[in-house]
């Protein structure tokens, strides 16, 4: 029974890490798309590239903090740790697969997180609140962060660009700009998020981190490669059409954004910060270009989507424990 758990657990890892591949791939490289420096393949190859390098040169930091920080695992009977780490693996794949049916770019951190505590819950265990308070600021400060930064960079750009390069190397440089940028919103991607699949199996010590990583990786890109396109199309082109100059301000200020948090291990929503960043540089040009519907139905979808976690790992567990 424990290594059947084990291998459950396992194999709910790799569905969460196919729905993250599948719902965030377009948080790198989907305003290139939009934008049309980029096709759909052409973008799919990148961010499987840089989201891998990511995810294994800096993932270990967010894993650390999903693991242990909210659940501590490791301190938890083992069999209940087995237990939270695949309830919270499905109650996290659950959502966000159907938010990537509705083309919604959600957060699969805030999926994860919500449940693991949600997990957590069911089984009284120590729930660490001052990191889920600082996990649920960071939530808030990203897409406000991102979004000013957005407006800020493409002011900058918009004045400065086309003064210092000469009109005919204009569209080849921001070509490359906008490739460039994305290409670093895919490893500052890969580097957070690779933890909201293998972060609690780390934690309840059934892989090493370096292990979790590699499966991790695996199955982020085999979700990039099978639905990525889907939510690429609602990033790259329905919030609002981007420019080449916009696309390039929204990405990097995105991957600054999230490179930040990376670094101090806190677990952020990447679609957060790329659809903050879009809709700042998208107020450069005034509220009329943006689609304030599909804003508005994409906020509903993040606000929802710790809680609906959250419940159904609660709800899960709990009736697991009750005919346990």
């Amino acid at each position: 029974m424990h290594l059947f758990i084990i291998a459950i657990t396992i194999l709910m890892g790799i569905a969460v890490g196919w729905s993250i591949g599948a719902n965030d791939a377009a948080n790198s490289l989907g305003v290139a798309v939009g934008s049309r420096v980029l096709t759909f393949r052409q973008a799919i190859l990148l961010i499987c590239i840089f989201g891998f390098l990511g995810a294994y040169f800096n993932g270990a930091h967010v894993i650390k903090t999903v693991g242990k920080g909210i659940v501590p695992l490791d301190q938890l009977d083992k069999n209940i740790a087995l237990y939270v780490a695949l309830v919270a693996s499905f109650g996290a794949c659950a959502w966000v697969a159907l938010a990537t049916h509705w083309k919604m770019p959600i957060s699969t951190s805030h999926s994860i997180v919500g449940a693991v505590a949600g997990a957590g819950l069911a089984v009284h265990a120590p729930i660490s609140w001052k990191v889920l308070f600082d996990v649920f600021m960071c939530w808030i400060l990203t897409p406000v962060g991102a979004a000013i930064m957005g407006f800020v960079i493409c002011i900058i750009v918009k004045n400065t660009f086309y003064r210092i390069v000469p009109r005919r190397f204009a569209r080849p440089i921001l070509v490359f700009l906008v490739i460039t940028s994305g290409c670093y919103v895919a490893f500052t991607w890969g580097a957070n998020d690779v933890a909201n699949c293998v972060g609690v199996i780390s934690g309840a010590g059934i892989l090493s981190i370096n292990s979790s990583i590699i499966l991790g990786i695996m199955a982020i890109l085999f979700g990039i490669i099978t639905l990525g396109y889907k939510v690429i199309q609602t990033v790259g082109s329905e919030i609002t059409n981007l420019v080449p100059v916009m696309a390039f301000s929204a990405q990097l200020a995105s991957a600054l954004n999230v490179h930040i948090y990376t670094l101090f291990g806190i677990p952020v929503s990447t679609s957060h910060s790329i659809v903050g960043a879009i809709f700042g540089v998208g107020m450069v040009r005034g509220l009329r270009v943006l689609n304030i519907k599909i804003l508005k139905n994409i906020i509903i979808s993040w606000i929802a989507t710790p809680f609906v976690s959250g419940v159904v790992s609660f709800s899960v567990l709990k009736g697991i424990m009750l005919f346990k």
